[in-house]
């Protein structure tokens, strides 16, 4: 059977996507779709599937279903392909290298496209002046929020289209997490789709144009922040 047709602007399309772990049930015809120019959030307590969600759109799960970036399915493509289409994934575990340094880190991020490397080092320390004054510093000796901040700049070194966030907001202290949410609205002001995986539902309902509910492993509401804010299977939810 033929996939069907996307809409001319969806950039990831997710249909009916189904993970097991061996007999357990992980996600479950799970539809989710982000937009030319998109920010979106998947809310969900902890357990839900957010993460393998994500894993699995960055390549890293075998799945049933389908999961299309800007029209190619996933599972035909290798990781280092994704990353050369623009798509960049920011894991909750932050996956840096902690005796490099700071700058070493960055440059990573940008090893796949080189081109204008020294410019997007420059921008990302203009959205953290904090890395730029540890630049040379090994990254074992860093803050939980300074890791954070240094995961996402990594990130936009590989001059992403569209980006993923795992858990962004996940520990930090009040202070940092005002730093990335400043960092955030930037960054969604060049265009770069965004999905964003939370916990933290102010955090996400700040940020998203639009918004999925994860529980055990399905979608149970989809919607804007306001009609979500209304809706009171959610409010038990962020009551809760």
């Amino acid at each position: 059977m033929s996939a069907p047709e996307l809409q001319a602007d969806t950039v990831l399309s997710v249909e009916d996507l189904s993970v097991s772990y061996g007999k357990v049930q992980a996600l479950e015809d799970v539809d989710i779709d982000v937009r030319s120019g998109e920010t979106v959030a998947v809310i969900g307590p902890n357990g839900a599937g957010k993460s393998t969600l994500v894993d699995t759109i960055g390549g890293f799960h075998e799945y049933d279903g389908s999961v299309r970036f800007n029209g190619t399915e996933v599972a035909d493509t290798s990781t280092p392909e994704l990353i050369e289409n623009g798509l960049f994934y920011c894991t909750e575990r932050r996956d840096l290298f902690d005796f490099m340094s700071v700058e070493q880190n960055l440059r990573l991020g940008s090893y796949l496209n080189g081109e204008g490397e020294e410019k997007r080092l420059e921008e990302v320390f203009d959205l953290f002046p904090r890395l730029e004054e540890r630049r040379s510093q090994e990254t074992q000796s860093l803050s939980g929020g300074e890791k954070q901040m240094l995961s996402l700049g990594r990130g936009l070194m590989s001059d992403p289209e569209f980006l993923i966030l795992d858990e962004p907001s996940i520990g930090l202290a009040p202070v940092i997490l005002q730093d990335i949410s400043e960092a955030l609205e930037s960054i969604q002001e060049l265009s770069v789709e965004i999905l964003i995986c939370e916990q933290n539902i102010t955090f996400a309902l700040e940020h998203a144009d639009r918004l999925y509910l994860l529980e055990n492993g399905s979608v149970r509401r989809s919607g804007t922040p306001d009609s979500l804010e209304s809706d009171k299977f959610v409010e038990t939810y962020i009551g809760g």
